[in-house]
């Protein structure tokens, strides 16, 4: 039984290490299909110990379109742009007031579409109660990455796997070991 246990806390830690390891600012989901109305979130992690985060500033790519906003609870928006009424594009968007504590992360969300397939990296900007600012703009190997997102002309076939299809395959993968591993480990003392 212990091997049993030690094997699945292993599993545990391989699987949160690497979420852990990607505490960045992101929007999601990272792989989009082009010219396509949808839901996104950006998840900004408060990551500065006995501060909270008080205001997080989204600045979204050109050709990245922003529809509507979802509410956000305890803070309060205010959205730069250019244009009016239906032509009107979004420059800035600035969520203020809030008061996330460290170890969590400010999300919020909003229908938007991206106009043609391509990359495309945002920059947000972070402000603690502390006055400190953290600016997500930075290449991807940065310790302040630039959240990213992938347009593509569509999202069927094409023999590119999705993320999801991929998580299945490594929880697929870990189950088969553990089953193994269990029946190795049947009618032998595991002391």
């Amino acid at each position: 039984m212990r091997i049993h246990r030690a094997v699945a806390a292993a599993v545990v830690a391989a699987l949160a290490s690497p979420a852990a390891a990607s505490a960045h600012a992101v929007v999601s989901p990272n792989v989009v299909e082009a010219k396509s109305l949808q839901f996104f979130t950006l998840s900004v992690p408060t990551e500065k110990e006995g501060a909270t985060t008080t205001s997080i500033e989204l600045t979204p790519p050109s050709g990245f379109t922003i529809d509507s906003f979802q509410p956000s609870p305890g803070w309060k928006r205010d959205v730069q742009s250019t244009g009016s009424g239906e032509e009107a594009t979004v420059t800035k968007v600035t969520w203020s007031g809030g008061k996330v504590p460290t170890e969590e992360d400010s999300v919020f969300g909003f229908n938007a579409s991206a106009s043609g397939a391509k990359t495309y990296a945002f920059t947000v900007r972070q402000t603690y109660s502390s006055g400190e600012v953290v600016d997500w703009s930075g290449p991807e190997s940065s310790d302040t990455p630039s959240p990213r997102i992938d347009a593509k002309d569509s999202l069927a076939g094409g023999g590119n796997s999705s993320a999801l299809e991929i998580v299945a395959m490594v929880v697929a993968g870990l189950a088969l070991v553990l089953s193994i591993v269990g029946l190795l480990g049947k009618g032998r003392p595991l002391t």
